[in-house]
């Protein structure tokens, strides 16, 4: 597959069971590497992504500290919630939101938005 988002390694930080399939198979449908984890920042130490889509509550704990190791670590990202807004964290307000629910368009646009400007990595 061609096109932006083939080949690019997406991280997905996700507790709702049904929307992590739902992202991870419009992901695999684009070409891209999907992964979701309990344990993102374990992931993230050892691990190199091109964006990554995390969700603001996870199962009752915000994900933070994910979103500030990403940003560390120069990785694009963007929230996805179904609570309307970011949280209490008014520093991340320049990150792309999604409102869940979202169908795949949506969803496309927004990692396309974040990876622009990234060029493909060695792995690719």
């Amino acid at each position: 597959m061609t096109g932006l988002l083939a080949g690019r390694r997406i991280l997905v930080v996700e507790d709702e069971m049904l929307v992590l399939m739902q992202i991870e198979m419009s992901l695999e449908e684009l070409g891209c590497s999907a992964a979701s984890v309990a344990e993102a920042l374990a992931i993230l130490a050892g691990h190199s992504f091109d964006a990554a889509m995390i969700d603001v509550n996870l199962n009752g704990e915000k994900s933070y500290p994910v979103a500030d190791m990403l940003a560390q670590r120069g990785i694009p990202f963007a929230f996805a919630t179904g609570y309307g807004d970011h949280g209490d964290r008014t520093d991340l307000l320049d990150r792309p939101m999604l409102r869940k629910p979202y169908a795949k368009a949506p969803l496309v646009a927004v990692l396309k938005q974040l990876i622009a400007d990234h060029p493909l990595p060695a792995w690719a």
